[in-house]
């Protein structure tokens, strides 16, 4: 009998250290990639943090890396090869493609454009034409003027009556402060942060003047290399994200806290409120988070076109794609 508890003890040893063995061989198989953000983190990232805390990555056989952008920005990074995905936006990517940047948007990270021009209420800016006689703060694009003039038009408008100045990386509510009246936001961080510093805000969101202007931003991107040498890694990834914000979509509490774990340094209110506010707007009227349009891609650079600041051929079917978004089936 003592041989045989002998032996069984043996064989269960045996099996402990195989089962260890076969662990550490399951972790050194995963396969490294890297995805850089567009700014600091915040809830447009969330479900990227739910995806690597969670255990979504390892699930689909990836071990990611979440980096900051640093100066030379996710587009540049993920054009030219050194970081397999980034995050960007559609204006971005429909400049790129016509100078033949080979980036790709994999998934819209919002469905639709929730970013606007946003003011102090005292300013009593409340429409496009209140833009004449005020100063508004920027960062030097002509994307902005393009985009100013266009909302200026529908209520025939002089652009010429604005003073634009560049604002460099000053926040809203620095600029606030610094005779400049208006500024471009994204009301789920900054419009949030004024509801809590009890700050009434004016907000001309751009939807609200041209369907053109309702693009996707931010996107998921990666580059044409990737995509063709690589497609099962891409899918992987994607899966992976998917289902990291269609858990903050249900979950925005627990997502919050998964994103202030990983930025401590972070607004704990602030990540929460906008966790709440962006739950139902990841996905909202598509038929599945990450979904693209090709009419919205389309729609946007003929804007671009027709307010000059887009020059060469744009195939906005080559700027995006659906395919590596996840089935119904296998989420």
């Amino acid at each position: 009998m003592k041989k045989w508890w002998i032996l069984l003890l043996a064989m269960l040893v045996l099996v402990a250290g195989c089962s260890q063995k076969d662990s550490k061989q399951e972790g050194d198989t995963l396969q490294k990639v890297s995805v850089v953000l567009d700014w600091t983190p915040n809830t447009n990232h969330t479900g990227l943090y739910v995806a690597q805390k969670l255990g979504y990555f390892k699930e689909q056989g990836l071990d990611v890396e979440i980096l900051s952008p640093g100066d030379a920005g996710a587009d540049q990074l993920v054009a030219s090869g050194k970081a397999e995905f980034g995050v960007s936006y559609q204006e971005a990517i429909t400049q790129a493609r016509v100078q033949d940047v080979p980036l790709v948007s994999i998934a819209a990270v919002i469905q639709h454009n929730t970013s606007g021009f946003a003011s102090i209420a005292s300013k009593g800016i409340t429409s496009p034409k209140d833009f004449e006689g005020k100063t508004y703060g920027g960062w030097g694009a002509p994307l902005e003027q393009a985009v100013l003039q266009s909302l200026m038009q529908t209520e025939n408008a002089d652009i010429n009556k604005l003073d634009i100045v560049n604002a460099g990386d000053l926040d809203f509510f620095t600029m606030m402060k610094q005779d400049i009246d208006f500024a471009w936001i994204y009301y789920a961080w900054t419009g949030i942060e004024a509801e809590l510093r009890g700050e009434k805000l004016n907000m001309l969101y751009l939807t609200d003047y041209s369907e053109q202007l309702d693009y996707y931003t931010p996107v998921l991107a990666t580059n044409e290399k990737m995509i063709a040498d690589h497609p099962d890694t891409v899918k992987a990834f994607v899966a992976a994200v998917a289902k990291g914000y269609e858990y903050a979509m249900v979950n925005p509490s627990e997502a919050a806290a998964i994103l202030l774990e990983a930025a401590p340094d972070l607004d704990k209110e602030l990540v929460h409120k906008s966790q709440e506010w962006l739950a139902n707007k990841y996905q909202d009227d598509a038929a599945q988070w990450g979904e693209q349009k090709l009419a919205v891609w389309e729609n946007y650079a003929k804007w671009m076109q027709d307010n000059q600041v887009l020059e060469g051929n744009f195939n906005a079917s080559e700027a995006f794609t659906n395919d590596f978004l996840p089935t119904k089936e296998t989420k």
